[in-house]
């Protein structure tokens, strides 16, 4: 019979508990391990990590109770360092060593990818986000047909990003000539793909996309992929890249004269940081805007809306809202109601409750098996915003078409750069 690591880790601890030693999963503690970006070039995704941490810590200060027992609880977080390998290993750390029953992560497929993997691994349950389904599925070898028994995942797919992009694109006076920026990372290769990406969607509604191919990230010289969107008439720039790429890029585009009409990047431009960090050259740039303070939701947790959520964090913090503080608070939103519900805290109850979960949370409905593409996958809402110069703060983000999204409301219209 082969063991599994986990059967393995409990037989030696049942072992160590007859030699007079004390069960290492006995103690009234339950844990809770957290991955995500805390430093580098993915480090914005984790920015209000902590500050959601300790927003927890209050909520559950009387501790939860499973099964009739109640339980002190301890958020164990581990940083990512924007490192795939770091990310798994951290991740093994929080299973094997310190015993959490349940891993929650968020920020890039370099991040929610391996540690996902980890989870599934070592047989103990999982919830991630902040990674469109496709990369997140796909890139892990998921099969549609089986799906994945203890990693779960809350986030939008290509499908909405696309549908929004080209929502805002239509609305404006173009050439329909669109430039790719796709790195070689997990989300570059997912929405650079000719089948499940931006390619086959964009031909279909009569949009011609130059794609350069793949760099790596943190290049230094864009002037390649410049050429090629002049020599093509290139009107709309869009793409996955990260902060520091988005301002090489933006920087060399203008020094070499190419002014498109409509910039609309994923993953560089959701963060107030980023933008300021851009000065003039962030005005008027669009993204997708998965969680705002103008999301019509609220928290099963602490009862507050999104915009309460907000204002909390940017009196607390002292720094502009950022779009990743919805989803770090949601994920511990379901992971508190599936402990609530769990018939216990061995590995399978904890994931069934998961499985389970159809709950109303401050990023909107979250339930799997339902509406979702595969059974591990529950889909969040998606809009598309714009920057501009604000009132409170230097640069502010307006929702400026909800067509993919209704229920959100929009605050103004797209207009060109």
């Amino acid at each position: 019979m082969t063991l599994t690591r986990r059967q393995f880790a409990q037989n030696a601890a049942a072992l160590a508990a007859i030699g007079g030693t004390p069960l290492a999963f006995a103690a009234d503690t339950l844990k809770i391990g957290y991955v995500s970006p805390q430093t580098g070039p993915l480090a914005p995704f984790g920015e209000a990590d902590k500050w959601v941490i300790e927003q927890m810590k209050a909520a559950f200060k009387n501790g939860i109770t499973v099964a009739g027992k109640k339980y002190d609880v301890q958020i164990l977080l581990k940083d990512s360092q924007s490192n795939p390998n770091r990310a798994g290993e951290v991740t093994n750390d929080l299973i094997l060593k310190d015993k959490v029953a349940l891993v929650l992560t968020a920020g890039t497929p370099e991040t929610a990818n391996p540690v996902s993997d980890a989870c599934e691994l070592n047989e103990v349950p999982c919830i991630s986000s902040v990674v469109p389904w496709q990369p997140w599925f796909f890139g892990r070898k998921g099969d549609p047909a089986k799906g994945f028994n203890w990693t779960y995942h809350m986030f939008w797919g290509l499908e909405d990003v696309i549908a929004n992009f080209t929502n805002g694109w239509k609305s404006l006076a173009t050439n329909k000539k669109i430039g790719g920026l796709f790195p070689n990372d997990g989300d570059g290769n997912a929405w650079g793909d000719k089948e499940l990406g931006f390619p086959k969607p964009l031909a279909q509604m009569g949009f011609s996309l130059t794609d350069p191919g793949r760099f790596q990230n943190g290049t230094q010289d864009f002037s390649a992929q410049i050429a090629a969107f002049k020599r093509d008439g290139v009107e709309i720039v869009t793409g996955v890249v990260i902060p520091p790429d988005a301002k090489t890029f933006l920087t060399q585009a203008r020094q070499q004269g190419f002014k498109p009409k409509v910039i609309t990047l994923g993953k560089a431009l959701l963060f107030p940081g980023a933008i300021e960090a851009l000065g003039d050259l962030g005005d008027g740039l669009t993204t997708e805007v998965w969680w705002s303070p103008s999301h019509p939701f609220a928290s099963s947790l602490t009862k507050q809306s999104a915009k309460a959520l907000a204002d909390s964090y940017e009196s607390g913090a002292k720094k502009q809202w950022t779009q990743p503080i919805g989803f770090a608070h949601a994920l511990f939103e379901v992971a508190a109601n599936a402990l609530l519900n769990s018939k216990s805290l061995k590995p399978a109850d904890v994931r069934d409750a998961v499985a389970a979960t159809d709950l109303q949370t401050v990023v909107g409905p979250v339930k799997w098996g339902g509406p979702g593409p595969f059974k591990n996958v529950s889909k969040t809402p998606l809009v598309l915003g714009q920057w501009g110069k604000g009132k409170k703060y230097k640069y502010e983000l307006t929702i400026v078409n909800n067509e993919a999204a209704k229920a959100i409301p929009a605050g103004g219209s797209i207009r060109p750069i």
